[in-house]
């Protein structure tokens, strides 16, 4: 099938709850994508960040395949192997937590919150989280996401959630009460900008939930698994976390979400209080357990912060050119483009020249390859944003 009949096809049977770009990718390959036409895509925000060392690695594939043909899933009132083998190879990276496995990012979170819930005491309900800040969409998750356009439609939310700036240290002072549960935050907005927490203010965050008993549940989801330069972003700011959430780039490219909680405060989460019945399934944590393996082997936490500067080094130089560009923020990585205009067409216009990158927030572009990215494919990616900056320019 070609791309118009393959979107045809998605117009009379696929529910149109995705604003999709019109190409239908039907192969990957390490930074690259490939549409049903044979066109080859530079991919510099692989699978949502999924893909986070690339697509299809050949670690990960021949774990899936070996797996897939010995086991593919058993429940989880057996024990399971690959899933105590992933859950210590987490734990030894992290802080010595245990897991719990899921198949999302929403639903690491959703567990995140009833553990919180669970552990804290009785009159403990609320829950604090950021501005700009996104954690998954269902009930739950979508009201902690703190906002409104993703909840337009569907209120009355849920109760007990409250919201702050991002970053300001005296407003998340105010909203703590003796009811808090928890606070949740990402130590690098994603989908909210590429927006960095400071030291001060998740260290602030750390004190004021043992000061009032509560829970410091840090999502993960992007920031998890190497792709700014450490294993988990939490460990650039010297905080020590209750709870850590982790999905995306944790499967390599298969459906898999984890929460990680110390031990103490997992103990809480009993038999009966919470399960997933597909969640820490054979097949995805053989994927899981070779993401790891993969990054260690061929140093991507290293080519990450390398690579990360060299991008940023590159894209400060794209900004002394074009004056769309205000600033560029991130780490490792995970790299926002501020612009002063919106970028959607922007992104358009890459992906007509075979490069995919993202916009947020209508003014931020996402730039965040797969670790695996070489310096000759950020220059061929910058080169080809130049171009379409340099149009921009000329047509504005």
């Amino acid at each position: 099938m070609n791309t118009n009949e393959i979107m045809e096809q998605f117009e009379k049977y696929v529910i149109a709850n995705y604003g999709r770009l019109p190409k239908a990718i039907v192969k990957g390959e390490g930074n690259y994508c490939f549409d049903a036409e044979g066109n080859k895509i530079l991919d510099m925000f692989p699978g949502w960040a999924v893909s986070g060392i690339g697509h299809c690695h050949p670690k990960v594939v021949n774990a899936v395949q070996k797996q897939a043909a010995e086991l593919l899933h058993v429940d989880n009132t057996f024990y399971i192997p690959a899933q105590g083998k992933l859950a210590e190879m987490l734990s030894k990276r992290a802080f010595g937590g245990k897991c719990f496995f899921c198949n999302s990012g929403a639903e690491a979170n959703e567990a995140a919150m009833k553990l919180a819930r669970k552990h804290t005491a009785k009159e403990k309900y609320k829950f604090i989280t950021a501005e700009k800040s996104f954690h998954g969409r269902t009930f739950a998750t979508v009201t902690a996401t703190a906002q409104p356009k993703y909840q337009d439609g569907f209120l009355p939310m849920l109760p007990g959630f409250d919201y702050v700036p991002f970053n300001d240290v005296d407003a998340l002072e105010k909203a703590f009460n003796d009811e808090v549960a928890a606070v949740m935050l990402e130590p690098i907005q994603g989908e909210g900008g590429i927006n960095v927490a400071t030291v001060e203010y998740l260290q602030a965050a750390r004190e004021l939930c043992d000061k009032h008993g509560a829970l410091l549940i840090l999502d993960e989801v992007q920031t998890g698994l190497g792709r700014t330069g450490k294993w988990f972003g939490y460990q650039h700011f010297d905080v020590g976390p209750d709870i850590i959430t982790l999905a995306k780039a944790l499967g390599g490219g298969v459906a898999i979400g984890a929460m990680m909680a110390t031990s103490e405060v997992a103990a809480s989460l009993v038999p009966g209080t919470h399960a997933s019945t597909f969640g820490g399934n054979p097949l995805a944590c053989s994927a899981g357990i070779a993401v790891i393996e993969a990054i260690e082997e061929e140093g991507l936490l290293e080519n990450a912060i390398n690579m990360g500067s060299y991008a940023v080094e590159k894209l400060n130089a794209l900004k002394e050119k074009h004056s769309i560009i205000d600033h560029i923020r991130g780490k490792g990585l995970m790299i926002g483009i501020q612009l002063n205009d919106q970028g959607a067409d922007i992104v358009d216009k890459c992906l007509k020249k075979n490069l995919r990158i993202n916009c947020t927030q209508g003014n931020v572009l996402r730039f965040m390859p797969g670790m695996t990215v070489t310096k000759e494919q950020i220059d061929d990616a910058v080169n080809i944003l130049d171009s379409v900056l340099g149009g921009s320019d000329n047509n504005g």
